[in-house]
């Protein structure tokens, strides 16, 4: 468990997890910051990159399952993240961190390949998720996505 939820610090060991793509030429972040305010995650790798991902585009591109599906064309649409906010962050093991939403979504692995390959290609990807909103006349502001939270019964009682 991460003991400051807005600072990640990271290994810079020599030794790489072959796990979730990662070699010995993939840049690992060297620190994650969280910055509340702004909503974004700023990352800075062993490479000297630097990155500042908002929360929301960090959330409509989870690598969970919820997102991606299990496979091509299995993709869910996410909508109404605008404001979601990150609530703590988990670091898994020496690849990557797992952050837990505002709105209830956790189980996205971020694996240190996977943040550098969003940071690097954010601004084609943004373009991308807008327009995919656009084409499904959804909105980043109403939230058709999410599952209201189990009751834990049937409803009628």
């Amino acid at each position: 468990m991460i003991d400051d939820p807005h600072m990640v610090r990271t290994p810079t060991t020599s030794i790489i997890d072959i796990m979730a793509g990662l070699d010995r030429n993939t840049p690992i972040p060297t620190e994650i910051k969280l910055h509340q305010k702004s909503r974004e995650m700023e990352l800075t790798f062993s490479d000297g990159s630097n990155f500042r991902l908002s929360f929301e585009f960090l959330r409509v591109y989870s690598p969970s399952a919820e997102v991606r599906g299990h496979g091509p064309g299995q993709e869910t649409l996410q909508t109404g993240k605008r404001n979601v906010d990150i609530a703590a962050v988990e670091q898994v093991g020496n690849y990557a961190i797992q952050p837990a939403f505002s709105d209830g979504h956790d189980s996205g692995i971020y694996s240190w390949d996977l943040l550098y390959k969003l940071g690097a290609n954010k601004d084609a990807l943004w373009a991308d998720y807008l327009a995919r909103l656009e084409a499904a006349g959804a909105s980043r502001d109403v939230d058709s996505t999410t599952l209201p939270p189990k009751s834990g019964g049937c409803g009628k009682h």
